[in-house]
């Protein structure tokens, strides 16, 4: 079988390969070592989630393990409206929908329909301002769906030796910049 691919990473891929190696790397030292202001700040908004205390609503399922076959993926949801058929993904601040959230929740969506839930709407949402932001269905946006299963494809053939990153807006914003031999910036000097 394929190694798994953690839900989580899909967002951490696009944004840069790499990073999920050095996350990998610092991932057993205290976070405040390594994390920017605003990863601590999104882990934080994103507790109440993970200890199930957000809702008491029997209906609202919260933090539950996911996995799917098909795609080989695992994780966890943030939240689930039995009634509505709602599948939520949060964040502590959305300016931007950006693919990964997207695909994220797409890989949520797949995990828990091969276990058996029914999913009618999708939808991420902005913890700081409360926006609601709603997520067309897989199969009512045919081109994210093939960005989604370009994006797994790519993934699953990745070769860290081979990769550059080109994008030195992506370097400026990464916690692992001063780690990473990839770097396009350095000490904010472009390289």
């Amino acid at each position: 079988m394929d190694d798994l691919i953690i839900i989580s990473n899909l967002n951490d891929f696009i944004f840069c390969p790499a990073s999920i190696y050095f996350h990998k790397l610092y991932g057993s030292e205290d976070t405040i070592m390594y994390q920017s202001k605003a990863q601590l700040d999104g882990t934080k908004a994103h507790e109440k989630i993970d200890n199930g205390t957000y809702s008491t609503r029997k209906n609202i399922l919260m933090a539950i393990d996911v996995y799917s076959e098909k795609y080989g993926v695992i994780g966890k949801i943030d939240m689930y409206d039995e009634n509505k058929k709602l599948l939520v993904e949060r964040k502590k601040h959305v300016n931007k929908i950006y693919d990964g959230y997207v695909f994220q929740l797409y890989a949520q969506y797949f995990a828990m329909l091969e276990m058996g839930y029914i999913i009618n709407s999708l939808e991420i949402r902005s913890l700081d301002d409360n926006k609601k932001y709603k997520i067309a269905l897989p199969n009512e946006d045919d081109a994210m769906f093939k960005k989604f299963e370009n994006l797994i494809s790519e993934i699953r053939t990745f070769d860290l030796e081979n990769y550059n990153q080109d994008n030195i807006e992506k370097c400026k914003h990464c916690i692992y910049e001063d780690a990473c031999d990839r770097s396009l910036y350095r000490g904010g000097v472009e390289c």
